[in-house]
């Protein structure tokens, strides 16, 4: 019986994560993890080299902790944009937040495809680009 309850619990916890997600790798997880939570994502849980990050339900993303014998050179982030749509938070607070952890915000800007939308590096310089529509 104790067994059933245990599958039936993962069962429950599975159906409550999103079918995709990023997973961004990190050079500073602790740092990563202070300007995430700074911009608003909620921590779901911490199992070291990986922290599970949800935003409003609508993204999720995994911090991974670099090991230190892999090298990580060269820029990262190049033509990639990490997209995020905005729900209950809005690009002008999202803005302020990223900008008090300083932050360089591109935008926000009109889109032709009916979003305003802006752009800003994470500390590894991964470039998220938050979107709302217009």
């Amino acid at each position: 019986m104790a067994d059933a309850r245990v599958i039936q619990t993962a069962r429950m916890e599975s159906e409550k994560l999103l079918s995709s997600f990023v997973k961004v790798l990190v050079s500073d997880a602790e740092r990563s993890l202070r300007f995430y939570e700074a911009l608003g994502f909620k921590r779901l849980n911490a199992d070291p080299p990986f922290t599970h990050l949800r935003w409003e339900n609508q993204a999720e993303v995994y911090l991974v902790a670099v090991p230190a014998a892999v090298k990580m050179e060269g820029r990262r982030g190049l033509g990639v944009l990490i997209g995020i749509r905005v729900g209950a938070t809005g690009l002008e607070e999202i803005t302020a937040r990223a900008q008090a952890l300083g932050a360089t915000v591109e935008g926000p800007t009109r889109q032709p495809w009916h979003t305003r939308e802006i752009t800003l590096a994470d500390p590894d310089g991964y470039r998220l680009n938050f979107i709302e529509p217009a």
